[in-house]
This record gives C-alpha cells, sequence and structure tokens, in this order.
C-alpha cells in the first residue's frame, strides 16, 4: 500500500498580520511547518509528502527548510494556485505514480501526532474519506450583510472541521476532477467528495490541532507547546 500526504504550506500570512507568509514564523526557535513535516517524517505508514508552496517561497522552503532539516519523505516541491483548492489540485495532480490513500493537511497545524494520521489510515480499511472534526461549543448564528441576525443553527449537529482529512486516492482524484470542473468551491477537502454524493466519515479529532492564522493562535500555539511539553516530562 502506497500513501501519500499533501502538506500546504502555501498560505500569505495576511490574517497573521506578518510580513512572511505563516508557515515560517518561529515556534520553539524552529519555522511551524518544520514542526509539522517532523510528524509526518516520523509517521511510518507514510511513504512520501508532496510540500505545496508559493513560487516566492521556493527558495526559503528549499534552503531553510529541506536543506537544513533534511526531511527524507518530502519528495516533492509543487507551486500552489490562487485558492486552497486549486493549491490541493496542483497537489494531487503532482502524485506521479498513483498512490493509495491521500491524506490532505494544512501546514499551519502543527500540533497533530503520528497515531492521530494513522488512525485516519487504519480506518480506511472500513470507510473511503474520514476527516476529524469536533463539536462546535459556541452558539453559532448566521447574519446578514447588515449585521443583524436572521437564524440560529442547531449547536448539537454541528461540528468545527479539521485537518489531517484521509481518502482513496482515486475518489479524491475523481472529487476533485469533477468539482473543479464544475466550478465548485469547497471549504474543504470533503465538500468535494460530498458533492459526488459519497460518504465522509467524522472521527473525533483534538483540542490541540489548531490551525495558526492570526496573532491570538500564535500566543496560544506557544501555550499548546509548553503544555504538551509538561505532559511528556511527568
Amino acid at each position: 500500500m502506497r500513501i501519500i500526504a499533501i502538506v500546504l504550506a502555501g498560505g500569505a500570512g495576511k490574517r497573521m498580520g506578518a510580513p512572511t507568509n505563516k508557515q515560517f514564523l518561529l515556534l520553539d526557535n524552529k519555522p511551524i511547518i518544520v514542526h509539522t513535516l517532523q510528524v509526518f517524517e516520523e509517521c511510518k505508514p507514510v511513504d512520501g509528502v508532496y510540500l505545496v508552496v508559493n513560487q516566492k517561497d521556493l527558495p526559503v522552503i528549499q534552503e531553510e527548510i529541506l536543506e537544513q532539516y533534511r526531511f527524507s519523505k518530502v519528495i516533492k516541491l509543487v507551486i500552489g494556485g490562487r485558492l486552497r483548492q486549486d493549491s490541493v489540485k496542483n497537489g494531487l495532480d503532482a502524485i506521479e505514480n498513483p498512490c493509495d490513500i491521500v491524506i490532505i493537511h494544512d501546514g499551519a497545524r502543527p500540533f497533530i501526532t503520528p497515531s492521530f494520521i494513522e488512525k485516519g489510515i487504519y480506518l480506511m480499511e472500513m470507510f473511503d474519506a474520514i476527516i476529524p472534526a469536533l463539536p462546535v461549543k459556541d452558539t453559532i448564528k448566521v447574519i446578514s450583510k447588515e449585521g443583524f441576525v436572521l437564524k440560529t443553527l442547531d449547536r448539537d449537529s454541528l461540528w468545527q472541521v479539521q485537518t489531517p482529512q484521509t481518502f482513496k486516492y482515486e475518489l479524491i482524484m475523481k472529487a476533485y476532477m469533477e468539482g473543479m470542473a464544475k466550478k465548485l468551491y469547497g471549504y474543504d477537502d470533503a465538500t468535494f467528495i460530498e458533492s459526488i454524493g459519497k460518504k465522509v466519515k467524522v472521527i473525533e479529532g483534538s483540542p490541540y490541532n489548531i490551525k495558526i492564522t492570526t496573532p491570538e493562535d500564535l500566543i496560544i500555539a506557544r501555550g499548546i507547546l509548553s503544555e504538551l511539553r509538561g505532559s511528556f516530562n511527568q
């Protein structure tokens, strides 16, 4: 069985308010993307990683990430697209030899573990598409453009979706090809699976598995890192 991961590292960092890609911001003296790639490096079932990046970030990725940290599983650097889904499609198209399973992950989510990735892989024996998610804690309201409440959604049926999202290779390829042809806008990769009428299995995510997007997220990430270190040392 051949398992490939597509790691998305092409964010612009606009919401972070940083002059550089958020993936390169330091967390414990290492770029965020290094933490993420290290987890895939340590995940034994994963055979290779396709790292999707911005064209302008290629020199930094090659010189300061790949050459310095020597990630053996990074097979290829892929240039991303305008939207997240364009970047994923580029990553899928770059896979030269068909594989069995594709794992798609946001590079700005460094707090996954090899066992978390392996859980999704193991469940591929029973399901074709798996995503991690957590129940929503806050009340969610639909707001009009003018800033007024239109309705309140049933919190019991709402879940906050994370990555890594794990798929059978042929299914996610088919879903993306058909979805992109129809100009579907997908908030995540599972949206494309849903669009072709296939079921997506939800498994429990992790409260630590945050996406570092804003300055506040970076503060939270440092706290999570400190907490995880404390747990390991006990």
